[in-house]
C-alpha cells in the first residue's frame, strides 16, 4: 500500500525540469528539504554522492524509507527533524531541493550561508512564490522562476480529454553565477 502524503509526491514532469534545473554533481551532497515520499532524492540518488531527505513528520519518513529500500538505493539517508534546526549543525551542502515551504525564508537564508552551489524550489502558491524569489534576490541566489502547467488525457466517451493539474512554480537559484 502506497501512503498518501499532503502535497506530495512531487509529479514526473515537474520533476524532470526541477532535476534539469539543479545540474547536480557526482560528488554533491545533496539535500532534500520536505522530502515527504522520498521520490525526489531517490530519483536524484545515482547522481550524487549523497543524499539526506529531511521531514518533520514520522509517516513521511516511513514512507520515504520504504521507497528507497524497493528503489535499492544505498546512499541515501532520511532524518525525521524540523528543517532549520537540522541545517543549524548540518555539513555542507553542494545542491538542495525545496519541497515543504514551512520556515521558507529561514531555510533559504541557511542555504545560502552554506553558499549552495545549486538550488530548486518547487512551490503552488503565490506567497511562497514571492517569499522564495524575494529571499534568492536579496543574496544575489536568484537565477530564474519556471512555471510548469501539465494535463493529463483521460479518456471520455469515445475521446480523449485533458484534465490540468494545478501549475507548479519551479525557483531555481544558487551560487551567484559568474
Amino acid at each position: 500500500m502506497h501512503l498518501m502524503l499532503p502535497g506530495g509526491p512531487t509529479q514526473d514532469e515537474v520533476m524532470a525540469v526541477s532535476l534539469i534545473k539543479l545540474s547536480l554533481q557526482p560528488e554533491d551532497n545533496f539535500l532534500d528539504i520536505g522530502c515527504g515520499t522520498g521520490k525526489v532524492g531517490i530519483k536524484v540518488s545515482p547522481f550524487v554522492k549523497d543524499v539526506i531527505g529531511i521531514d518533520k513528520r514520522e509517516e513521511a519518513i516511513t514512507c520515504a524509507l520504504d521507497a528507497a529500500k524497493k528503489a535499492g538505493v544505498k546512499n541515501i539517508k532520511f532524518v525525521m527533524a524540523d528543517a532549520i534546526q537540522y541545517l543549524k549543525n548540518s555539513g555542507p551542502v553542494d545542491s538542495a531541493f525545496v519541497g515543504g515551504t514551512q520556515g521558507l525564508p529561514e531555510i533559504l537564508s541557511m542555504l545560502v550561508k552554506k553558499n549552495v552551489r545549486s538550488l530548486v524550489i518547487n512551490v503552488v502558491k503565490l506567497n511562497s512564490l514571492s517569499t522564495a524569489v524575494n529571499e534568492l534576490q536579496k543574496s544575489g541566489f536568484f537565477h530564474e522562476v519556471i512555471q510548469v502547467n501539465i494535463s493529463r488525457s483521460y479518456p471520455i466517451g469515445d475521446g480523449i480529454m485533458f484534465k490540468p493539474i494545478n501549475p507548479v512554480f519551479i525557483i531555481v537559484g544558487g551560487r551567484p553565477q559568474c
